[in-house]
């Protein structure tokens, strides 16, 4: 891992991201991207102060959904951070795999409006499929750095990000590429995305008080808080990384997929799928549960899901389970869906580097369901050789990324 970058809604690059992060800061507050008085749930994880006519150009960023803009901003800062070299050799085997979730519903939220108002769809925009199509973020990032290897992006559900990840270490491991920009992208803060969760009663109503609703584990959690952003990491061989002198965070020791096969948004009470992807990664990664010191969780804050992750912890890590830090950030930056693996990988990864856990904020009420040490409400330095960051999604879809320090 050579490269991170970050545009979230506690920081819009990754320093800023960390910085907030193990400050314990929230960033969700009542929803600006549109009227929200008539939902049930008026709050949300907005990225603030995001620029993309100066980022990017006005020109490009009017051709780019809000996802996109967030992919292509945030691997941009990864690659510069990576210091990547700048001949096409390099460019030839260097990749781009993506996870988003959705793609671009905002393009398609403004589009519909437009065209309902105007009473005919030839008001539709030229770019409307260019921009709403979920592989842009790849495609961009790829012609905007002259990228030729694999690129193309990855959906399932909230895995997204950490199957793009998986995909982009089985590239360089299988030979295929060399470097390969990889992570997530989402931005769904729109009626159409709140209206939609909402009429399934999965986010949280406490729209009074903002920054303490989504609390992830907390026996008095009511839902999830819809977040957005991008989280963009650069992976590369090692050998090659060490080489030309990079600057290497870590290593990605292993990874564990599964699959729920139980209901397509409901998840399985007895976290049995989760439970394998968790021991598949330790074992992909050649470790033994007592070798891991932190989970990243997926921890959403919903009040059959938290449970389930924490079972599942129990049963893959035995009484190892109640001896390492498992936190949630969500708790600070909300849900992004199919960008939370690579949000949460750039935050796991800095644990890994920095050797501090970040904290599961809001955690006030234990829940006798919940029995794991969930680092509550502030951040804490204790050493971090080896973490794990879950993943799962609508569909029953569940990916555990292993990370460690280099060796």
């Amino acid at each position: 891992m050579t490269g991170l970058g970050a545009v979230t809604p506690i920081g819009n690059n990754r320093v800023d991201f960390w910085q907030r992060l193990i400050a314990g800061e929230s960033g969700v507050a009542p929803i600006t991207a549109f009227d929200a008085s008539d939902f049930a749930t008026r709050i949300a994880a907005e990225v603030k102060d995001f620029r993309p006519d100066e980022l990017l150009g006005r020109k490009e960023a009017r051709r780019m959904d809000r996802f996109t803009q967030f992919a292509v901003v945030a691997a941009g800062e990864a690659i510069e951070d990576a210091n990547l070299p700048d001949d096409q050799a390099f460019k030839d085997r260097t990749g781009a795999v993506l996870g988003t979730g959705i793609g671009g519903i905002i393009t398609f939220w403004l589009n519909s409006e437009k065209a309902y108002e105007n009473g005919t769809w030839s008001k539709v925009s030229p770019f409307f499929i260019p921009m709403l199509m979920a592989n842009a973020e790849a495609a961009h990032i790829s012609m905007r750095h002259h990228f030729k290897g694999p690129v193309f992006s990855a959906a399932s559900a909230c895995a997204s990000a950490n199957d793009a990840i998986v995909t982009a270490y089985n590239y360089i491991a299988y030979g295929d590429a060399d470097a390969m920009i990889t992570g997530g992208s989402e931005a769904t803060v729109s009626p159409l995305a709140i209206g939609g969760f909402a009429s399934m009663r999965a986010m949280s109503t406490r729209n009074d008080d903002p920054t303490r609703a989504s609390r992830p584990f907390d026996r008095e959690r009511d839902g999830f808080v819809l977040g957005e952003g991008a989280g963009v990491l650069v992976l590369e061989e090692y050998e090659s990384a060490k080489a030309r002198g990079a600057k290497i965070y870590c290593e990605v020791l292993g990874y564990g997929q599964s699959a729920d096969a139980y209901d397509l948004v409901a998840v399985d009470p007895d976290g049995t799928g989760v439970m394998l992807a968790l021991t598949r990664a330790l074992a992909k990664a050649g470790i033994q549960p007592s070798d891991v010191d932190y989970i990243n969780a997926h921890g959403t804050s919903t009040p059959i899901g938290d449970p389930a992750e924490s079972k599942a912890i129990e049963k893959a890590f035995g009484e190892h389970a109640f001896k390492m830090g498992v936190s949630s950030t969500k708790s600070m930056h909300g849900h992004a869906l199919g960008a939370a693996g690579g949000i949460e990988g750039v935050a796991t990864v800095m644990a890994v580097v920095e050797d501090i856990m970040p904290p599961t904020i809001n955690y006030e009420f234990p829940d006798p369901e919940c029995a794991l040490d969930y680092v509550p409400n502030v951040a804490r330095s204790a050493p971090v050789r080896i973490a794990l960051s879950n993943s799962f999604g609508f569909g029953g879809h569940n990916s555990v990324i292993v990370f460690g320090k280099v060796r």
